[in-house]
């Protein structure tokens, strides 16, 4: 398989905040007008990586992690404190005018587009602001209704759209100019089980046909799993993860378990006395059971073979973990050293 080149590089990236810190009562008040106390926050603390064209790249940790603060960085909002970042070959706080002109952008809680006008008159002004020919806008127009299903929502206000019209809405203004490089933040965020995954199936068809490279912060790890190969992970401004979402979750789940479903109540007592070396059981209710055991030295195959040799089951199903579960651990810092390895 070819490797694509970068098209984004981050190295030794550092952001750092001065923030007074507050005095309680009236003369504490006095106090910090004219002897304020500063104090300095790195939202980000050193943190390097590349993305490659046409890779989507989850971007995830903890509310204050520095997630947002890394993309405002990313996109120019921000200049850093220290370390470079270049992106689509620019320095993006540098080269902010020509940089914007070849990236997406969808903050979820923000909208770009005008709040008192229709849709249409939101994405005109965008095609003039992005240079798009009259072909181009036709074509794009109609793959977004393709896929969006935008059409119905052309000639509407923003302010009466509800929040997943919006934020089809958002996403497509984002693509209008079929940039090579989208930064997602919280793209699916406040939204329905149907209007996620009208979103997520747009982000994946563009990838596909466009090569459109995404890189995406949620706190919806089902956004991750459904759209991500791979995941970066950063807690308090530092990196603590940048791999596979496979290796990650190899690496963490040490604890493989099966849920046993009975037969009827008298094949329960011999569930129990059954022994599986290794193996822990678990009763959920009179004819349902999970047994655990560790990955590395029992396989499924072989545990469930012991356990329809002992008693009568109706049913077996293999839990997998979530990567819920996975990502959780991290932020706890439970496995951190295993997954720098």
């Amino acid at each position: 398989m070819k490797l694509m080149p970068a098209i984004v590089r981050v190295e030794n990236l550092v952001k750092e905040f001065r923030t007074i810190e507050r005095r309680e009562g009236l003369l504490g008040a006095l106090q910090d007008l004219f002897h304020p106390r500063y104090r300095t926050i790195r939202a980000v603390d050193g943190i390097s990586f590349e993305v490659r064209a046409g890779e989507m790249v989850g971007y995830i940790g903890p509310n204050g992690a520095g997630k947002s603060t890394t993309i405002k960085m990313l996109t120019g909002i921000l200049v850093p404190t220290a370390g470079t970042v270049t992106a689509n070959g620019y320095v993006p706080w540098r080269d902010r005018a020509a940089y914007t002109a070849t990236i997406g952008v969808v903050f979820g809680q923000r909208t770009q587009l005008w709040w008192d006008i229709a849709v249409i008159e939101s994405f005109r002004l965008l095609k003039k602001i992005y240079n798009v020919s009259d072909a181009d806008f036709r074509a794009r127009l109609r793959y977004f209704d393709e896929l969006l299903e935008v059409g119905r929502y052309l000639h509407t206000p923003v302010r009466k759209l509800s929040l997943g019209e919006r934020m089809r809405c958002d996403v497509a203004a984002a693509l209008l100019h079929n940039p090579p490089l989208v930064f997602l933040d919280e793209p699916t965020i406040g939204l329905d089980i149907v209007a996620k995954e009208n979103i997520r199936s747009f982000l994946r068809e563009v990838n596909q046909r466009y090569g459109t490279t995404i890189l995406l912060t949620t706190h919806d790890l089902s956004d991750i799993e459904q759209l991500c190969n791979r995941l970066i992970i950063i807690d308090r401004g530092r990196l603590l993860f940048d791999g596979e979402l496979t290796a990650l979750r190899d690496q963490l789940w040490r604890e493989q378990a099966i849920r046993v479903f009975l037969k009827d109540r008298d094949q329960a007592d011999v569930l129990e006395r059954l022994q599986v070396p290794g193996a822990t059981c678990e009763r959920l209710d009179a004819l349902t059971y999970r047994l655990r055991f560790p990955r590395a030295e029992r396989r499924v195959a072989e545990v469930i073979r012991a356990v329809v040799n002992a008693v009568e089951v109706r049913d077996i199903v293999i839990e997998e973990q979530s990567i819920e579960d996975v990502v959780r651990r991290v932020y706890l810092g439970e496995v951190l050293q295993e997954a720098r390895r």
